[in-house]
């Protein structure tokens, strides 16, 4: 066995901290040779409901976890931690202002980066799940400015996975049939979900999805909305789905891209594609393995893509004036 992966996790007795501490420490995300310690971190007013997590954890009997530490203190949760899944964030509540959202939820990943930053492991890397996650992944990367901006990623993949699988359903296919589809821009209802470039069957999509009005239409749509539709329909935002996105895109980044495909996540931007340096933007990413990662480049955008690009690339730059704004960071 290799040497123990420290696994950090905020929001850890939150829907999808639970949702996904099993999987880590069964060797669903490192596989089944790699010994994990879970780092835990919630607020002070959840440390009792995060101890009956722990509990659990504890009497699953993995063979793989070597330690669970749960804390309050963000200095103890990122102590030489190799991957960190900040996943704890506050929600917008009704009547709440975007603006507010921003200013609440920079406080945290202010800290949260500079804590990462100063006693993370030389090998840390950093996915942010809780929403607006590319902001908040932007404010965490400002203020962990002592790691690579290359360490930093916001997590996209929930929404590549829920167009795959609307691709699939429409075409009458498995989802694994489903490749190279990229999502771009924000983790919001403007990104754009790359039907032009997407394949199915070793096919473009738009050859096996002839009907160009679904596609740009109700397909769309039903990527951008669909977190409102789970809401909707179960009471609660989507856990189980989101902690599998977060795995996936965690593994992905791990063990690398297959040849020929790519993956979403949102990464600092190099200026590819027009998207300003800095920014925290989903791209189509091909994964080098062991955290590391490149821009795919040369893919075209049709003139849809390039409004859709665009406005997405607009919000980004909206929400990080507005949160730099909001905890005193330069742009």
């Amino acid at each position: 066995m290799s040497e123990v992966m420290r696994v950090a996790v905020t929001g850890a007795a939150g829907q999808i901290g639970y949702a996904i501490l099993f999987r880590i420490a069964s060797g669903g995300l490192f596989g089944p040779a790699q010994r994990v310690r879970l780092q835990l971190l919630e607020v002070p007013a959840a440390e009792a409901a995060l101890g009956g997590v722990v509990m659990e954890v504890r009497d699953a009997a993995h063979p793989l976890l070597e330690d669970v530490v749960a804390t309050a203190d963000p200095r103890q949760a990122f102590d030489r931690a190799d991957w960190v899944f900040c996943i704890g964030s506050i929600p917008r509540k009704p009547g709440m202002e975007r603006a507010e959202l921003l200013g609440l939820n920079g406080k945290i990943f202010v800290e949260q980066g500079k804590v990462i930053a100063e006693v993370g492991s030389a090998r840390v890397r950093v996915l942010v799940v809780g929403n607006p996650c590319n902001t908040n992944a932007w404010i965490a990367k400002q203020s962990g400015s002592k790691l690579p901006a290359d360490r930093w990623f916001a997590m996209t993949r929930l929404d590549e996975n829920r167009a795959k699988a609307r691709l699939a359903e429409k075409a009458g296919v498995s989802v694994g049939q489903v490749d190279r589809l990229a999502v771009w821009g924000n983790h919001s209802p403007t990104m754009y979900p790359d039907f032009t470039n997407a394949r199915i069957g070793g096919k473009p999509a738009t050859e096996v999805i002839r009907d160009r009005a679904w596609l740009e239409g109700d397909f769309l749509k039903s990527v951008q909305q669909r977190g409102a539709e789970v809401l909707k329909a179960r009471g609660l935002s989507s856990a189980a789905s989101a902690a599998q996105a977060a795995l996936d895109t965690v593994r992905t980044l791990h063990e690398g891209t297959k040849e020929g495909d790519w993956t979403s996540v949102a990464v600092s931007s190099d200026g590819s594609y027009g998207v300003p340096k800095g920014l925290m933007c989903s791209f189509p990413v091909k994964a080098l393995g062991n955290g590391k990662w490149e821009i795919v480049q040369g893919l075209k955008l049709d003139g849809f893509g390039q409004k859709k690009l665009a406005a997405t690339v607009a919000e980004l730059e909206e929400e990080r004036g507005a949160a730099a704004r909001a905890v005193g960071l330069a742009v």
